[in-house]
C-alpha cells in the first residue's frame, strides 16, 4: 500500500513538474512559429539551453541536499545509539541499586533484631547479676545503633540514586523518541528529494533532445542561408533561405494520448486498411505538426475522415507526407502552401461531435480521436493515400494501449 501511495505521489509530482517543463517550454518553443530571422532561432536555442542548465542546477542542488540529509540521518543514528547505550547503563545501575537495597534491608533487619535481643534480654541479665561489663555493653549497643543508622543512610542514598536514574531513564527514552522522529523526518525528506531528482533526471533526457533539436534547427538554418548567399547575421530572414524547414527528429502531434487503433488491416470499427494510428484524446485538444513542412492539402468535411490536413515534410534528409484526420476545425487562416513548424497548432481534435452517429457528417469515426498517419514521399492529397507507402509514424508504437505523455515521449523500439 505504501509503495502504491509512493508511486501515486511520485507520479503526481512528475506530472506537476512536467507542466512546468513541458507546457511552458512548448510555449517558449512555440515562438519558432513566429521565428522570422536567424536571430529568432538563436534566441530559441539559447532559451532551451538555459532551461537545461537550470534543470541541471536543480538536479545538482537536490543531490547536495540528499547528501546533507543523509549526513543528518547518520549523525542522528549515532546519537540514538549513544542514548540507547546510556539507557542500558542507567537500567543496570537501577537494577544494581535495587539489589543493594535488598541486601542492606536484610542486614538492617539482622541488626535491629540483635539490638532488640541485647536491649531486652542480654543487657537486663548483665545488669541484675551486677556484671562489671556494663560500659562494654553500652558501647556495643551504641555501635549497633551506628551501624543501623549507616544502613538507613545507605538505603536512603540508594533510593535517591534510583529516583535520579529513573528520571534520567525517562529523559533518555524521550530523547530516543525525538531522535527516531528526526530520523523519520529526514528519511521522508530524502525520499521526496529522490523523487524530485528522478523527475529532473527524466526531464533532463527530454531537455537534451530539445537542445539538440533547437541547435540543429539553428545550425541547419545558418547552413541553408549560407548556401543561398544570405549570410549568417541575426537579421537574415528565414524565408529567404529555404522552402521547407529541416527536421532533425519527429515530435508527437499531441501533448499526450493513448493509441486506440493501429496501422494496418482491421475489421472493427471500420473494415479495410487503416492508414494511420488513432490517438484517443478529448475533443478540442490542439494538434501540432509532428514535423515542420509545407501544407500540401486541406479537405473540408469529408464524409469519411471529416476535416483533413496534409503536410509535406523532410526529416533527416528523407521526404514524407503527414496527415491528420477527423479534425473538429482547422487553425484559423491555415491554407495550402503555408510553411508550418513543429510547434505550429494546425487544428483541433474532432471525431466526437462530428461523428455521423452523433448527428455530424463523418461516418468513419465513432468517438473523439486524432487519426495521424505518415507516408513515404511527398504527394498531392487529391490523389489519396497509397497503402504500400504508409508506415507506422516514427516515435509511435503500433500497439493499442500504448501511451505517450509529452510531445518528446517517443517510442524507440
Amino acid at each position: 500500500m505504501m509503495k502504491k501511495l509512493e508511486y501515486i505521489l511520485r507520479l503526481s509530482l512528475v506530472l506537476v513538474i512536467s507542466l512546468v517543463f513541458l507546457v511552458s517550454p512548448e510555449m517558449v518553443y512555440a515562438a519558432s512559429n513566429d521565428a522570422e530571422t536567424l536571430g529568432d532561432l538563436r534566441k530559441i536555442y539559447e532559451s532551451v539551453l538555459a532551461e537545461k542548465r537550470a534543470n541541471d542546477n536543480k538536479s545538482e542542488k537536490t543531490k547536495n541536499e540528499i547528501k546533507e540529509k543523509e549526513a543528518d540521518i547518520l549523525a542522528a543514528r549515532g546519537e540514538l545509539t549513544e542514548a540507547e547505550a546510556q539507557e542500558e547503563e542507567v537500567q543496570f545501575k537501577i537494577t544494581e541499586s535495587n539489589q543493594a537495597i535488598e541486601e542492606n534491608k536484610k542486614e538492617s533487619e539482622k541488626v535491629l533484631v540483635y539490638m532488640q535481643q541485647v536491649q531486652n534480654k542480654n543487657a537486663y541479665v548483665e545488669y541484675v547479676t551486677g556484671s562489671s561489663s556494663m560500659t562494654e555493653l553500652v558501647t556495643r549497643i551504641e555501635a549497633i545503633k551506628q551501624v543501623s543508622d549507616y544502613i538507613q543512610v545507605t538505603l536512603n542514598n540508594l533510593e535517591t540514586e534510583i529516583d535520579k536514574n529513573e528520571k534520567l531513564k525517562i529523559e533518555l527514552n524521550e530523547k530516543q523518541k525525538e531522535l527516531e522522529s528526526k530520523i523519520a523526518s529526514y528519511r521522508s525528506a530524502v525520499s521526496k528529494l529522490h523523487t524530485d531528482l528522478d523527475s529532473y533526471d527524466d526531464m533532463n533526457d527530454e531537455l537534451d533532445k530539445r537542445v539538440e533539436l533547437a541547435k540543429k534547427e539553428y545550425d541547419t538554418a545558418k547552413s541553408a542561408c549560407m548556401s543561398k548567399g544570405r549570410g549568417t547575421s541575426d537579421s537574415v530572414r528565414l524565408n529567404t533561405c529555404y522552402d521547407i524547414p529541416y527536421n532533425g527528429q519527429w515530435l508527437q502531434p499531441l501533448t499526450k494520448g493513448v493509441i486506440t487503433s493501429t496501422v494496418g488491416y482491421r475489421t472493427y470499427p471500420m473494415t479495410g486498411f487503416h492508414s494511420g494510428i488513432d490517438i484517443g484524446v478529448a475533443e478540442g485538444t490542439p494538434i501540432y505538426a509532428s514535423a515542420s513542412g509545407r501544407v500540401s492539402g486541406i479537405i473540408n468535411r469529408s464524409s469519411c475522415g471529416g476535416n483533413k490536413l496534409y503536410i509535406n515534410v523532410t526529416v533527416n534528409g528523407k521526404n514524407y507526407t503527414t496527415y491528420y484526420l477527423h479534425l473538429l476545425r482547422f487553425k484559423d487562416g491555415i491554407k495550402v502552401g503555408d510553411v508550418v513548424t513543429q510547434n505550429t497548432i494546425i487544428g483541433y481534435v474532432g471525431g466526437g461531435s462530428t461523428a455521423k452517429r452523433n448527428g455530424g457528417y463523418d461516418s468513419c469515426t465513432t468517438g473523439a480521436h486524432l487519426h495521424y498517419g505518415v507516408q513515404n514521399g511527398w504527394y498531392d492529397a487529391r490523389y489519396g493515400i497509397k497503402a504500400s507507402n504508409v508506415i507506422t509514424p516514427p516515435g509511435m508504437k503500433n500497439a493499442v494501449g500504448w501511451r505517450f505523455n509529452s510531445r518528446y515521449d517517443l517510442y524507440a523500439g
